[in-house]
């Protein structure tokens, strides 16, 4: 072998690593840098997560029982100051649809007990709230900062995604578009807190 079919096969060897290896620190590079709450939710149109979640007053609430209803699931934690920020204005949007084939659920994560049931008592929160204890119904729901907010039509489809605080007229018509099985193009964005 002469030396000029040397050089281009070194050349080529040399091409072949360092060009995969260029692509994949590019990717990385990209991945590390992007804000995660602007990467679209893989789960809207589908059906959502099954739970089992033990409420603060000791009831059980099961997802399957919620199916004919419109649901909003929204996580939270008391250490947030944007959950803190929501929480009168989801408080007072569940009591004028608590009777209308709408269903809040909250699902506390990442906190203790008692601060949770404190932050309960200081908003007045009356829709039925528990404790996501082992943080298997967040990983399920993929949530990745606080409050995240998911409602579901009565199909048991998640047809919207709130990452961050949601604002009572985005609120009111995502639950709308839900009743009529309405799938959002994207997900929404407000203020968040990363989870712990």
């Amino acid at each position: 072998m002469g030396r000029g079919a040397l050089r281009r096969r070194r050349l080529l060897i040399a091409v072949g690593v360092l060009l995969p290896a260029i692509a994949v620190l590019a990717l990385l590079a990209y991945g590390v840098t992007r804000e995660p709450r602007y990467i679209e939710s893989p789960m809207l149109g589908r059906p959502a997560p099954a739970f089992v979640l033990t409420l603060f007053d000791g009831r059980t609430i099961r997802s399957g029982d919620l199916r004919g209803k419109v649901v909003l699931v929204n996580f939270w934690a008391s250490w947030c100051p944007p959950c803190r920020s929501e929480a009168p204005m989801l408080e007072a949007t569940w009591r004028d649809l608590q009777d209308n084939g709408v269903m809040f659920v909250g699902i506390n994560t990442q906190d203790e007990e008692s601060r949770a049931r404190e932050f309960l008592r200081e908003f007045g929160i009356t829709y039925p709230t528990g404790r996501d204890v082992g943080g298997r119904i967040a990983i399920d729901f993929g949530v990745w900062g606080l409050p995240e907010a998911f409602v579901i039509d009565p199909a048991g489809r998640i047809t919207y995604k709130h990452v961050g605080t949601i604002g009572s007229a985005v609120l009111a018509r995502k639950i709308h578009d839900a009743r009529s099985g309405v799938v959002s193009a994207e997900q929404g964005r407000g203020d968040y807190q990363s989870t712990r």
